[in-house]
């Protein structure tokens, strides 16, 4: 198996040469949005310059629309393990969630029950939540433990009952990094009769997804946390999708999956949602189908992620005042650092390391939840993530970074 250097993947990222207060620019941000390559910024620029068009009509632009967005659709069905026509494209994640909940909210009755968690980023949480105020639901949370930053999921097996119609839970914490066992919840969930939905939007970046060994019945990810532009896409069981109560225009096209499409889609940011699932692909060098190229991307980004954030978390416990949550390198996890500082408020922290060329973020990052339950609602949380272009000297810069404003205090 081969992959591109890290040397060879950050040359086609031109973001990284950036440079601030004179030193070039270590983005840390993964998790929140990550850099583009050229090639996805090309694509965009070439669907925009030569095919731009509604879609379709007969005149040749507008045949080369249809011909883009369905040859996404073959992209990200590769991404996930899925089938082109059982994805759908949308706005993002959070949008396409809400649009799902209450297509689904329409056929449960008073009384039935939802599972959410408190570790998910609340685009997984409010439309459920929203859905239940609407239905007369009941919503059942499942508790995170704060000492590990993972959930119980004996304590989430206790709440699917006979009632259950649909347990939604992340694969990974965009919070804490946390990888949860999706696949045995949904187990339980099926054996139920409920419904499973997977927000996959941060652990696209660094697990490959497959909805089949998930276990899922929906699956939803953004482009712009793989490298990818603003853009979101739901991948779904095709009878499922067939027969989902969405809101929709009575002249627009009912059959799957451009039913859930609501409106006219971001036809550039397709094509280069398209483009970012190929430059990963080709980041193997291993011949094969774009599913296989895929699997050997993710192979050794992955080892490469647990080193880089292993060196980071072993660095960072011995800075006085530092403490680090989610679960150690050892666990199931991306390499994503979630931490605070004693006496310091996340915002302090991110503005030091800014003036640093370090590029990170802070605050509660949508999982308002997980912020509360470890205590920092108020001042916030510092997240710094690994992505595929992030080296060990970028590394060994945040801990520095995060060395001097201790030695300052």
């Amino acid at each position: 198996m081969s992959v591109a250097s890290v040397e060879e993947i950050r040359a086609h990222f031109p973001a990284l040469s950036r440079i601030h207060a004179g030193e070039r620019v270590a983005y840390f941000d993964g998790p929140g949005g990550t850099q583009v390559p050229l090639v996805v910024a090309d694509a965009m620029t070439e669907y925009l310059f030569e095919h731009n068009a509604n879609t379709a009509w007969l005149y040749p632009s507008s045949i080369e629309t249809d011909a883009v967005i369905a040859s996404a659709r073959g992209a990200m069905a590769d991404f996930v393990g899925g089938a082109p026509d059982e994805i759908a494209f949308g706005a993002n994640m959070t949008t396409l969630t809400f649009h799902i909940a209450r297509a689904l909210g329409r056929t449960f009755a008073a009384g039935d029950e939802i599972v959410v968690t408190e570790l998910d980023h609340h685009a997984n949480v409010a439309p459920w939540v929203e859905t239940a105020r609407e239905r007369a639901l009941k919503v059942n949370v499942a508790p995170m433990r704060p000492h590990d930053g993972t959930l119980d999921l004996d304590a989430l097996a206790a709440l699917i009952t006979p009632r259950t119609r649909v347990v939604a839970v992340g694969a990974a914490s965009n919070a804490l990094g946390t990888i949860t066992d999706v696949a045995r919840v949904f187990a339980l969930a099926r054996s139920a009769g409920a419904i499973t939905f997977c927000d996959a939007v941060h652990y696209a970046p660094h697990a490959l997804v497959d909805v089949r060994a998930l276990g899922c019945d929906l699956l939803a990810c953004s482009a712009y946390k793989f490298y990818g532009p603003h853009v979101g896409f739901v991948w779904g069981r095709r009878d499922l999708l067939a027969s989902l109560d969405v809101p929709r225009l009575e002249p627009a096209p009912d059959n799957v999956p451009d039913r859930l499409e609501t409106g006219t889609l971001n036809h550039e940011g397709i094509a280069g949602a398209a483009a970012a699932v190929d430059f990963l692909a080709s980041l193997s060098r291993d011949k094969g189908t774009r599913r296989e190229r895929l699997q050997a991307t993710y192979t050794q980004l992955h080892s490469r992620g647990r080193a880089l954030f292993a060196r980071a978390w072993k660095a960072l416990t011995s800075v006085p005042g530092v403490r680090l949550y989610g679960p150690p390198p050892d666990r199931p996890r991306t390499p994503t650092l979630c931490f605070s500082m004693e006496s310091v408020p996340s915002d302090v922290v991110v503005r030091h390391l800014a003036d640093r060329a370090v590029f990170a973020t802070h605050g509660d990052f949508y999982a308002a939840t997980v912020a509360e339950r470890l205590d920092h609602a108020r001042d916030g949380l510092v997240r710094a993530g690994c992505a595929c272009y992030t080296t060990e000297a970028e590394v060994d810069r945040l801990v520095e970074g995060v060395r001097a404003i201790a030695n300052a205090r």
